[in-house]
């Protein structure tokens, strides 16, 4: 397979986990939600598992049982490290599974971990050679419109996405305090406040906190918007 088929496997890979995302939060709240960081239909961290699962894990395909192993190794490593840079980056904690049992540090935990083996398992023994048939299977000029036109469609998706996650500007700072879970709430109501965007991201991660650094940068913001009316 060439580079497009990879990146519409990780596209179909992506679909299906944000269908997944979808499924587990109507079962769980009784609502449908837009999940995910991107706007479109699609979560990336498990279009990325599909194909590190797919490059590394293929000689494993003899043994199910090393290979389920060795998949909910390798996506807990890839979630982990996720939550970890996501966090540094956005000051936000976006997900936590602090009370779930036998989590690590809240940000990946055994009941995810066990779907994820299962996910590897499948997509191994029976997504991957049907998407991969499939893609190698359709004309080279239908696959290369598909991959320019997605990929210019994602990228666009991935900078308006990351324009709204930064763009909190509009919080009001005389308000800003040390609880972090204040300053969260705070963030939230500012998202559902805003448009229709903002809104959405707000809802598809409605239990994220912001960490100690997000409070800590605003609280530096409002001395200096203090020192500046003195």
């Amino acid at each position: 397979m060439q580079l497009e088929h990879y990146f519409l496997l990780f596209i179909i890979y992506s679909f299906f986990g944000w269908l997944i995302e979808m499924i587990n939060t109507l079962i769980i709240e009784h609502k449908v939600i837009n999940r995910g960081f991107l706007i479109g239909p699609y979560c990336p961290i498990y279009g990325v598992g599909a194909l590190l699962i797919t490059f590394a894990l293929d000689d494993y395909s003899s043994d199910p049982l090393v290979l389920f192993v060795m998949s909910v190794i390798l996506c807990c490593i890839l979630e982990y490290l996720t939550s970890y840079l996501m966090e540094k980056i956005f000051k936000t904690r976006w997900w936590d599974y602090s009370d779930k049992k036998f989590n690590i540090n809240g940000r990946i935990c055994l009941e995810a971990a066990t779907l994820f083996g299962i996910l590897g398992v499948f997509i191994i023994y029976v997504l991957n050679p049907f998407f991969c048939t499939l893609l190698t299977s359709i004309p080279s000029i239908i696959i290369t419109i598909l991959f320019v036109t997605i990929l210019l469609f994602f990228v666009l998706d991935f900078a308006v996405s990351f324009k709204i996650i930064t763009n909190i500007e509009g919080i009001d700072l005389d308000r800003v305090k040390d609880s972090t879970e204040e300053v969260s709430n705070l963030v939230r109501e500012f998202l559902l406040n805003n448009t229709i965007l903002n809104r959405r991201l707000a809802k598809a991660f409605p239990h994220f906190k912001v960490s100690k650094a997000f409070v800590q940068k605003y609280k530096k913001k409002l001395d200096k918007k203090l020192d500046k009316n003195e």
